[in-house]
């Protein structure tokens, strides 16, 4: 069966924009969203749908993306489900007061953090990971008590049309909308205010995103992307660390926000690495890369193109095969690329990997601290001291020892970038505190009035005052 594909947005309804956005707000202003009982049937729609729609959306995203259908399945339909289930499980805690303390000045008294809901959040989604990056902050946003409008991306448009066609069917239609379409439907989206925006996508349009947020002082979740570096220690184990890494730069033909983008390595391993990336290679997928089943294709014609231009006048170790017609390029290995050709100046987002020869750690070190804080760090090493070294010194979003992706499916690691790499945190209890306002609140009985506060100030309480504040 093949997935249908919609056909684009051309013209957009903004009255029936604004309608809609009306709609949801009046349902959050009615106190609906606050019970707690309408958020766990959210999150159970999401689950059932997930799982009701499970060969549709595997169909979509091999239609969208020539994704094998266990990628599909490890990266989008289980770890959505799981992720939605643990919020379920946990969130009426994270929904209940929480207590604080007082200094001694402020007693009798008490104090809490009250988690209440922002009211509606526009999510904005990637074509990447067409499902999960739609799915697992809109559990959040449920959870917390907000309504939401969906915006799923146009390049993945067969999982786009059944997300569409199919979701709402399992949620409340008076707090959640689905807006389909190109850039024009996004911009019109951010015209409009909100009471958060979540986007997964490139820095270049999470700029973009929060200049639009900025004139409504809107808070934001940006999930950007970046150059995430792989720093090889002398003392690796090669033929691990070739694996680990050509898994994770090859997963969804290398288009994950955290994929390796480029590997530091010193001399001394540099070529014993490029040949066990290449064994490890032809070991997933044979000697005929482009026959395999178990290899995805590159989403779309544009993004192709790029890949293969970043390719000229470089020095290709492995790989460098590529179809335009099937929008087919094999992994590929590029050996000290110029510093300020493209494929080490913007984010790859696809299966080149540059291998950058430097002295040592420390210069690798410097390598990664020269540039934009990385969403995605990786180091491999032995030595406890050189991994301390390299997570003490630079600064990255989250990352891995050992291995590559990892750190992004626990529900109890938040997840995020920093600096030109995103901000804000998503994932279990981070994504239920980003779609919440955490209202603090202390409350005094009437009985137990303290004078010490209150004018005149005499020697006497600003000693006291001074001594207990």
């Amino acid at each position: 069966m093949t997935a249908t594909v919609p056909a684009p947005t051309d013209v957009v309804e903004t009255d029936q924009m604004v309608q809609t956005i009306e709609r949801l707000r009046s349902t959050v202003e009615s106190g609906r969203t606050r019970s707690l009982d309408w958020r766990e049937a959210q999150l159970d729609g999401i689950i059932r749908f997930t799982t009701d729609f499970t060969d549709e959306l595997l169909e979509a995203m091999e239609t969208d993306l020539g994704r094998p259908g266990l990628e599909g399945w490890i990266a989008d339909i289980g770890s959505s489900i799981n992720e939605a289930e643990y919020i379920k499980k946990k969130f009426r805690k994270w929904a209940a007061p929480r207590k604080a303390k007082l200094n001694v000045a402020l007693q009798p008294a008490s104090a809490r953090i009250m988690p209440e809901p922002l009211g509606v959040a526009l999510i904005i989604a990637p074509w990447n990971y067409p499902v999960n990056l739609v799915l697992e902050p809109m559990a959040a946003a449920f959870a917390a008590g907000n309504a939401i409008v969906l915006k799923p991306s146009e390049i993945s448009p067969a999982t786009a049309g059944v997300i569409a066609q199919n979701l709402p069917d399992y949620l409340d239609s008076d707090a959640f909308a689905v807006f389909e379409g190109g850039p024009e439907v996004s911009t019109a989206l951010l015209a409009e205010k909100w009471d958060h925006i979540f986007f997964t996508g490139s820095t270049k349009v999470g700029q973009i995103v929060m200049e639009a947020a900025a004139k409504n002082l809107t808070p934001v979740t940006l999930e950007l992307g970046g150059k995430s570096p792989v720093i090889v220690g002398d003392d690796a184990d090669l033929d691990v660390t070739a694996q680990r890494i050509a898994w994770g730069k090859s997963f969804n033909a290398g288009q994950t926000c955290i994929a390796p983008d480029y590997v530091l390595v010193t001399e001394k391993n540099r070529d014993a690495l490029i040949d066990k990336l290449s064994e490890a290679w032809t070991s997933f997928y044979g000697t005929e890369i482009s026959a395999s089943d178990d290899y995805g294709r590159v989403v779309s014609d544009r993004h192709h193109q790029r890949l293969v231009g970043m390719l000229d006048g470089q020095t290709v170790a492995f790989g460098g095969d590529h179809d335009g017609e099937t929008r087919f390029l094999s992994p590929t290995i590029v050996v000290d690329p110029a510093l300020d050709s493209t494929v080490m100046s913007e984010e790859i987002f696809g299966p080149i990997l540059p291998i950058i020869t430097v002295d040592n750690i420390d210069a690798a070190i410097r390598f990664v601290n020269d540039r934009p804080k990385p969403l995605a760090l990786y180091v491999f090493a032995n030595d406890d001291d050189v991994v301390d070294r390299v997570l003490s010194r630079t600064s990255s979003g989250g990352g891995c020892v050992n291995h590559v992706l990892l750190h992004f499916s626990p529900s109890e690691l938040p997840f995020g970038g920093v600096g030109a790499s995103g901000m804000g945190r998503y994932h279990g209890k981070s994504g239920f505190d980003a779609f919440s306002n955490l209202k603090g609140i202390v409350r005094k009985p009437f009985r137990g009035e303290s004078k010490l506060v209150y004018p005149p100030y005499t020697d006497g309480k600003t000693k006291l005052l001074r001594k207990f504040l």
